[in-house]
């Protein structure tokens, strides 16, 4: 069978550099061919390369099994392949073999733990965007497969395929911002594509609103500020902040064992620089401190310690609050430490409020700034936001965590933030 392929599929398939290794994500809204493409792409690696290897997968094995497979299996009838003579299919291995020796595995990445001993000549990621980013560098490690002296010219792939992303994840961050020379997005919109029945295009139109529409079926890249918890940050904003060992050094925590959120700060009477973040998985609020020493560890000026009033209740694993246990940590690595906490938490609302003003006033002054190491702050800065139509911050549920280990992060580290602004310069709403 020929196929006549859209534009955006053949810019998929083809390789315009010729570095070692491509990395391509094909973008695209319903119905625009994005699985055909990626299923297309994995079967034409197997003929071309005898004995290849490659790996299938998306984060949990039910969209592999109903989507990617499936698609796998009509790309073979279509070309006229046989099972049992041009390949086999193995349920209880979940693979496909071709007659040339190639193997195409079919995984999930639910636990990618499982995935390491493998060695594969190309990866194919269904829903690109559901995959964590740790995920991703893990499978790209996994191309090691040595090349055989009869493939010429050969070039290791990743390859995915997945709508767009609603919020600044990492495929925004790998691709849009500063991408690899080898790393390539194509965009493709529902309405390119020609073998849709007539009026598809036109019935999804009707059913969804234009912002839905826009992203979901023109495939356009979100709008990534509707509904942030912060506004008005731009790369104003953000700029390189000298550390300064004889200045006051302020850390505002927010306590939680999985994360624990601390930032680092140096302020003035009107502005606040923030300069570091420690944010440890899995950890104790003495551990914590040991991480700042390492840091600082010749810090001459004031500490003084902010954040959530919480910690200064005991719990029952400790018979000392969280800010005991850090002025005594710190005054014994010789510190000079103050803490400087409110009495309770003012609503949440309030502080939003303190933290927003501080990055743009009415006036158009900035008096916020914060510094490229603080990776996981501007991460929440970016994608911290409200549930529709609401005034409640859309916080990330323990499945969606599971699913991407990303959103773990999501609030922690605003809330230390947030709590610093609050105390020195608070608004009553």
């Amino acid at each position: 069978m020929k196929y006549n392929l859209l534009e955006a599929q053949r810019k998929f398939l083809e390789i315009p550099h010729d570095y070692t290794l491509d990395v391509a994500v094909y973008q695209g809204g319903y119905g625009s061919g994005k699985t055909f493409a990626g299923s297309l792409l994995g079967i034409l690696l197997a003929i071309k390369y005898p004995k290849i290897k490659g790996l299938v997968g998306a984060q949990t094995y039910t969209l592999v099994r109903d989507t990617t497979l499936q698609t796998y299996f009509e790309h073979l009838e279509s070309m006229g392949f046989t099972e049992g003579k041009d390949y086999k299919w193995s349920s209880t291995e979940q693979k496909l073999t071709f007659y040339n020796g190639s193997e195409i595995m079919f995984r999930h990445f639910d636990e990618p733990n499982r995935l390491k001993s493998l060695n594969v000549g190309f990866v194919e990621i269904e829903e690109m965007s559901d995959t964590p980013y740790e995920t991703f560098k893990m499978l790209l490690a996994r191309l090691r497969q040595k090349p055989y002296h009869s493939w010429k010219n050969f070039q290791y792939r990743i390859f995915g395929h997945t709508n767009p992303e609603i919020q600044q994840g990492w495929i925004y961050k790998t691709f849009f911002v500063n991408p690899s020379p080898n790393y390539r997005i194509i965009c493709a919109p529902t309405t390119q594509n020609i073998y849709l029945p007539k009026g598809f295009c036109e019935e999804l139109k009707q059913l969804y609103d234009e912002k839905y529409y826009n992203t979901f079926v023109l495939g356009q890249t979100g709008n990534y500020s509707e509904n942030l918890v912060v506004k008005d940050f731009t790369n104003e904003n953000i700029r390189e902040i000298s550390y300064r060992d004889d200045l006051d050094l302020h850390i505002s925590c927010d306590f939680n064992v999985d994360p624990m959120s601390w930032v680092i700060a140096h302020k003035t009477d009107d502005k606040v620089f923030y300069i570091d973040e420690i944010v440890l998985e899995n950890t104790t609020t003495s551990k914590t401190c040991e991480e700042f020493y390492r840091k600082y560890p010749n810090h001459k000026g004031k500490i003084i310690v902010n954040g959530d009033a919480s910690g200064d209740n005991r719990s029952c694993t400790s018979e000392y609050t969280n800010y005991v246990i850090i002025k005594k940590k710190l005054l014994s690595y010789g510190y000079d430490v103050d803490i400087k906490i409110k009495a309770f938490n003012p609503p949440i609302k309030n502080r939003i409020a303190a933290f927003n003003a501080k990055v743009k006033n009415a006036n158009g002054e900035i008096g916020l700034y914060v510094s490229p190491k603080c990776e996981k702050l501007l991460y929440n800065i970016r994608n911290l936001k409200y549930i529709p139509g609401s005034s409640k911050i859309d916080i990330p549920t323990y499945r969606q965590i599971k699913q991407s280990k990303e959103l773990k992060f999501l609030s922690h580290p605003f809330d230390a933030a947030s709590y610093l602004v609050d105390f020195y310069w608070p608004i009553v709403l």
